[in-house]
């Protein structure tokens, strides 16, 4: 449910705007979101801003987490908490193209962000490791518990870039790490998703399946969203066509 409401809310909706939905649903989502990611949450708006300047700098040194300029994953991981900070604090200058028509709950992402709520997500999460936990290794998990939004972020950004198969060249290393992917609900598809990064299918081939994609069609028929003509934009032209877009 962490990687759902990232690949859902912050990236799919906040980042790409690949479907629309009313200011109440947009803030149960702001909730739910909190809920599913605890001490790894992520504010949506600082998400969305440093993944647009992830499309926009692919493989440069302005990419926010490119295995091209860090030594290891764990370095990688902590570089893109660096920007993410800089951006959420507004330390770190952003062009204006990347911050126009996001989501904002400023009160609720104070809270969401602070120290004492993270601690407080920490407390719960060792408590009910001690609770439940057969044996001691099971701790061994409670690090990626924790940290588990940026986790997801490190699997898809360090290894998506480095290993797999592509279905379009592109002027980037953007490649499809599984040819199946259900373990990361469609997020490893990130070749056809550079291909056109508002498209709320990243399948391409028969064999590639978006678990998410058929959630969207369901929300729609709800009416909980409208969906967005997609946009075929090509990753060279996204940063010109997004501030267009926006």
């Amino acid at each position: 449910m962490s990687l759902f409401t990232q690949t859902f809310f912050q990236h799919r909706y906040a980042a790409h705007a690949a479907f629309k939905m009313s200011e109440f649903w947009e803030r149960f989502f702001f909730i739910f979101t909190y809920l599913m990611q605890g001490s790894s949450y992520s504010c949506p708006r600082s998400y969305a801003v440093m993944h647009r300047m992830h499309h926009a700098y692919t493989d440069t040194g302005k990419d926010p987490h490119s295995p091209k300029f860090s030594s290891n994953i764990f370095s990688m991981m902590w570089r893109t908490r660096n920007i993410y900070v800089g951006i959420l604090k507004g330390i770190l200058p952003v062009e204006p193209g990347f911050t126009k028509n996001l989501p904002k709950w400023n009160g609720f992402d104070i809270w969401a962000n602070s120290t004492t709520s993270k601690i407080a997500w920490i407390l719960l999460y060792i408590s009910f490791f001690i609770i439940f936990a057969s044996s001691a290794w099971w701790f061994l998990l409670l690090p990626v518990v924790i940290t588990m939004c940026a986790f997801h972020g490190a699997i898809i950004n360090w290894f998506a870039h480095k290993y797999g198969y592509i279905n379009f060249r592109l002027k980037n290393t953007s490649h499809n790490l599984f040819s199946v992917d259900i373990l990361m609900l469609g997020e490893l598809y990130h070749n056809n998703h550079y291909k056109n990064p508002s498209a709320i299918n990243f399948g391409k081939r028969r064999h590639e399946v978006d678990p998410i994609y058929p959630v969207i069609l369901f929300f729609k028929w709800l009416g909980i969203i409208r969906i967005n003509k997609t946009l075929a934009v090509s990753q060279q032209g996204y940063k010109a066509a997004l501030c267009e877009q926006n």
